[in-house]
């Protein structure tokens, strides 16, 4: 196939609604940081994007199946290798050790692993070529590729993105055709997790003390119980009041403006959105994300090739999660944690995840045509 034809093949709506959400994460980073140490932030932004457009465009045009042979292994292993070696040599930032340090650039591992391990199970999963998924042949080695980076992840720890792992397993397996009585076991075994951790901080708040890292700990009791310990809920309650005093079409932010809310330009950028522009700017920003995921399920939807379709849920999964989880916690409906708005945070590892899944979800739609042997 001939390169020109291949472009032509790109989905512009895709390409239009990542340029929409990364110019509103430009503005809203420019809001976050004007006037402060950080001012021209967005500029770094914009910069990141341009150069992340390269290896974007590059695998859109290249056949994703290619990704879902041995290179799958192959990048997952590499992957996994990352994980481990931060847990030897990584930085430690704000208590937590999740960055590798190349030069001036942060590394994220734990972002990159969620490509890996999505083309991983992908590959697994399209051997079975759309029947039903076997308990020890398909689910277990499923689970098995699954656990390792979660439990890495969780170890760093990052409770967010280890979150964002689990989501885009059980949306894998539920497409997947998986039994529905192993999904219900799955999901029964994350409701009880759940109801553990909460009877155990009404009933036993000593032992869950010993069971959870001291930062989660107190991220639930600043959820659970927001009045008993005014300094832990300190942030939530500052995102809260930023967002609501945003009204219907924004105000002049000054909440961001006197430092209350911390990292704005990062993890809390829905902040900033909700503060400086409003319902009408936050109402705006979650449609583009609808009709990027909507647009995404029709790539899934025409993939002839089954692993095509699987990894295109994976990423709609992945970008569903993250903006669920990052707008819930800001919200107060999940306990905080730190986890990036997808094309709208601050960051390069996050931005550059997501440009690669796009990439990835474009050469699926390019190649959908072609040939599946």
């Amino acid at each position: 196939m001939f390169l020109t034809t291949k472009i032509a093949k790109l989905d512009r709506s895709v390409l239009f609604l990542v340029t929409c959400l990364v110019g509103i994460g430009t503005v809203a980073i420019y809001g976050a940081t004007t006037d402060t140490r950080l001012d021209g932030l967005y500029i770094s932004s914009l910069y990141l994007f341009a150069l992340f457009c390269i290896p974007m465009l590059f695998i859109a045009l290249v056949d994703y199946k290619i990704l879902l042979g041995w290179l799958a292994y192959l990048f997952y292993s590499v992957g996994i290798g990352l994980l481990v070696l931060v847990k030897l040599v990584g930085e430690n930032l704000n208590g937590a050790v999740r960055w590798l340090s190349i030069g001036s650039f942060q590394l994220q591992p734990s972002e990159l692993a969620k490509i890996c391990t999505v083309l991983l199970i992908a590959h697994l999963m399209g051997k079975r070529e759309g029947q039903q998924l076997r308990f020890f042949q398909d689910l277990v080695p499923v689970c098995f590729v699954f656990l390792i980076p979660f439990i890495l992840i969780m170890d760093q720890p990052d409770l967010g993105t280890a979150l964002v792992f689990a989501g885009i397993l059980l949306s894998m397996l539920w497409i997947g055709n998986i039994r529905a009585l192993y999904m219900i076991l799955i999901l029964g075994v994350v409701i009880i997790s759940i109801g553990t951790i909460l009877w155990l901080y009404y009933a036993n708040f000593d032992l869950l003390s010993k069971i959870v890292e001291p930062h989660q700990l107190s991220r639930i009791q600043a959820f659970l119980d927001p009045q008993s310990d005014p300094d832990k809920s300190w942030h939530v309650k500052n995102a809260m009041i930023a967002i609501g005093s945003g009204g219907l079409s924004g105000s002049e932010g000054i909440f961001l403006r006197k430092g209350y809310i911390p990292y704005a330009y990062s993890d809390s950028i829905y902040v900033v959105i909700g503060a400086k522009y409003g319902f009408i700017g936050s109402s705006i920003l979650l449609m583009l994300y609808l009709l990027l995921v909507y647009r995404m399920i029709f790539i899934a939807l025409e993939s002839r090739d089954r692993a095509g379709a699987y990894v295109v849920t994976g990423f709609i999964a992945m970008i569903i999660f993250q903006v669920s989880v990052n707008l819930g916690m800001h919200l107060g409906l999940l306990p905080l944690t730190g986890i990036s708005l997808p094309f709208i945070s601050y960051g390069g590892s996050s931005l550059l995840t997501n440009m690669i899944a796009i990439g990835i979800v474009l050469s699926v739609k390019v190649h959908k045509d072609e040939s599946t042997d």
